[in-house]
């Protein structure tokens, strides 16, 4: 049976604590692989700090990790990468990752994120998968990552538009060891409400990261254009993952929105994964109103889990999630999502359907089916 080992970011936490989108990856990855009983035997590298408990999914490997680059740093990083240099700063961040698997047996490592990984691993007998979750390529030059990748056995992309995006920066020998393996989504966790709520307002939620890219503000300015006192709206996050961290300037900004949109807006701080299923439940609709071109959002999985029904920006990776299961909008427009709820608030017999479509294409793209297609990209190595 060959180890899988899934190096995730140094610092980063491999914990039901925290909402980490790459840690929930390699989590429900692992959890399938170890279901499959006979395929490969997954391992997650660590920095020994990070926060427990810790997922029981995948066997850790602990390292001493290192403060991470500075953004002078990072800008230096990308000036050596275009003179033919290594990204030091980089390396010496996932140096110790990699020293702590460099000696083990022949195994497949999964770099979550982490160009730098195929290049300090290259005289080891690993075979290294980058494992993008990102357009981790955007400073890259075509030469630099033909010279940093090209020993990679494979790229894999969570979106088709995530892997176009990769493909603009990657020569064609490397175009043609990308793959795609769309994130799942763990429908035993998140599952339907038992029945309708019976009380209150209609709650139309927004859960996710407290920023721009994401666009909660979005949904602030359609709920003021709406005003009506039939519908609560619930904003669940924070900036990062401390729901005790001072509120950012955006967050502010949020409050001050919020204001124009009515007593019935609560704003929830970051929740750990645990309390989150329930949440979803506690939810009407679930709107994804991001306006950058997020890859494969997890959240709107499990939005789709829970039976909810969704409106969601058509940018990204996000159509190719949630499919013909949820009602679509232009990004950055508040017009058409207050009339997209609208229509969705003003018709049970529509939501009720899009709900029931919802959990079934969520039961169809769980982590088992993410592992199938991960699996045969593997298989194939």
């Amino acid at each position: 049976m060959p180890d899988l080992i899934h190096v995730i970011t140094p610092g980063d936490h491999y914990s039901p604590r925290t909402g980490s989108a790459t840690s929930t990856v390699a989590h429900g990855l692992s959890a399938a692989a170890q279901r499959d009983g006979w395929g490969y035997r997954p391992f997650v590298v660590l920095d020994a700090s990070t926060m427990r408990p810790r997922y029981d999914s995948a066997t850790p490997i602990e390292y001493d990790g290192v403060p991470g680059p500075s953004r002078r740093e990072r800008l230096a990083d990308v000036a050596l990468g275009r003179v033919g240099l290594p990204r030091r700063a980089a390396a010496r961040y996932f140096r110790p990752a990699a020293d702590a698997i460099a000696e083990r047996k022949p195994a497949i490592v999964l770099a979550h994120n982490a160009p730098v990984l195929a290049w300090l691993l290259r005289d080891t007998p690993h075979r290294v998968v980058l494992y993008a979750h990102n357009d981790l390529l955007g400073t890259y030059t075509k030469s630099e990552a033909a010279r940093m990748l090209g020993g990679v056995a494979a790229i894999v992309a969570v979106s088709d538009s995530l892997a176009a995006q990769l493909a603009r920066s990657l020569p064609r020998p490397l175009v043609d060891r990308l793959h795609v393996v769309r994130n799942g989504v763990d429908c035993e966790v998140f599952t339907p409400a038992p029945g309708p709520r019976s009380v209150g307002p209609l709650r139309i939620l927004f859960l996710g990261r407290m920023i721009s890219d994401k666009g909660p503000d979005v949904l602030l300015r359609a709920a003021a254009m709406l005003g009506r006192d039939d519908l609560e709206f619930a904003f669940v996050g924070s900036v990062g993952f401390d729901r005790n961290a001072a509120a950012s300037p955006y967050e502010v900004e949020l409050r001050r929105l919020a204001a124009d949109a009515g007593p019935n807006v609560t704003f929830e701080p970051f929740v750990d994964r645990a309390s989150v299923p329930e949440i979803f439940r506690g939810a009407d609709v679930f709107v994804v109103p991001s306006r950058w071109a997020d890859p494969c959002p997890l959240t709107a999985g499990e939005g789709l889990a829970s039976g909810l029904a969704v409106v969601a920006s058509r940018i990204g990776g996000i159509p190719e999630v949630v499919g013909s299961a949820g009602r679509y909008v232009s990004p950055d427009d508040p017009d058409a999502l207050a009339a997209a709820i609208a229509e969705l608030v003003d018709d049970p017999a529509l939501r009720q359907r899009l709900g029931a479509a919802a959990r079934q294409r969520a039961l169809e793209h769980d982590w088992s089916w993410a592992w199938a297609n991960l699996r045969a990209v593997l298989d194939r190595l």
